[in-house]
């Protein structure tokens, strides 16, 4: 296996052409539970987007930024999580664990833009409901149709610009200390512990790409909800304070689950010693959050299970 060195040997690093993911499980019986499992799994999360973009779309009711915000959720959660399941399902079913450099490129630079474009989103939805909580009368001003599609363009460029800072690092690479990559896709941070290099200038790209995309909008959404509580803390009547904090239910779950297991793996990386872990960590953000995401805003939202009853009778009756 490739090691990191500085004489001659080390020179045949700078020509890797492919890595080996680790995968779950080498056991030829796990094989065929793993693969229906993550199919199922996979099958799952695009339908259930698919519905609440679906039910969003065709119904007039639900054209709020609110739900529009929701339905770019949907649409990015089906990118991110169809970034890395299908290769890995691919992988159990070919028994093949080999990426090449430029796929394993690709797809970290995919899973980059989506992943950040997840976090910006769910930011821009707490600014959302910071807006009609806080200011209710100035709501239809400040969150026009203009103003949405504008943050969710800018969400798109911020995820671009993380992508090309990560990409910026990797391509400073000289020597790899492994050929082997201890998760089912080319994962960020584990790529970035491989370098063996002790680069000032990638180490400070490094914790400027963690603060930026990380640091941030998880202060965008810690601040926005700074506000809201003290806001419904000043509501006169329980029931007020509950209906206030029963709209914003349902995006708080998909925050704790997201960023707690991406902010784990991410972090963790590079001071766990336990493939597994990040493994575990790994599938729940990656598939297991998008999945549940229209399970969480459709069981709890009465506009969305409205939508999805009338869909359902108009699929009926025709």
């Amino acid at each position: 296996l490739p090691r990191c060195s500085s004489n001659t040997e080390g020179d045949n690093l700078t020509q890797v052409s492919k890595f080996h993911l680790l995968g779950f499980s080498e056991d030829p019986d796990l094989q065929p539970i793993l693969f229906g499992l993550f199919l199922s799994m996979y099958l799952v999360t695009v339908l259930g987007n698919l519905v609440i973009i679906l039910a969003i779309s065709s119904d007039s009711h639900l054209h709020t930024p609110m739900f529009f915000f929701l339905s770019n959720l949907s649409l990015v959660d089906i990118s991110f999580t169809s970034t890395t399941v299908p290769k890995m399902i691919m992988d159990i079913q070919s028994d093949s664990r080999v990426i090449s450099y430029v796929g394993c490129l690709t797809q970290m630079s995919l899973f980059i833009v989506f992943g950040c474009m997840d976090d910006m989103v769910l930011t821009v939805m707490a600014y959302d409901r910071f807006v009609a909580i806080c200011h209710p009368l100035q709501y239809a001003v400040i969150m026009n149709p203009r103003h949405c599609g504008f943050l969710v363009v800018l969400s798109f460029l911020f995820s671009l610009l993380d992508c090309q800072l990560h990409n910026l690092i990797v391509l400073q690479f000289i020597y790899f200390k492994d050929v082997f990559i201890p998760n089912f896709f080319c994962d960020p941070a584990q790529l970035l512990n491989l370098d063996c290099s002790d680069n000032l200038s990638s180490n400070i790209l490094k914790y400027t790409a963690a603060v930026l995309f990380g640091f941030f909008p998880i202060s965008g959404i810690f601040l926005s909800y700074y506000k809201i509580i003290s806001s419904i803390l000043r509501i006169p009547s329980p029931g007020g304070k509950f209906k206030a904090l029963s709209t914003c239910g349902s995006h708080l779950s998909v925050v704790c689950l997201f960023y707690g297991t991406s902010s784990g793996a991410y972090f963790g990386s590079g001071v766990s010693q336990s493939p597994t872990n990040c493994l575990v960590a790994s599938v729940i953000y990656t598939l297991v959050t998008p999945m549940l995401n229209p399970f969480i805003y459709s069981l709890r939202n009465r506009d969305i299970k409205r939508s999805l009853s009338k869909l359902h009778n108009r699929k009926f009756k025709s």
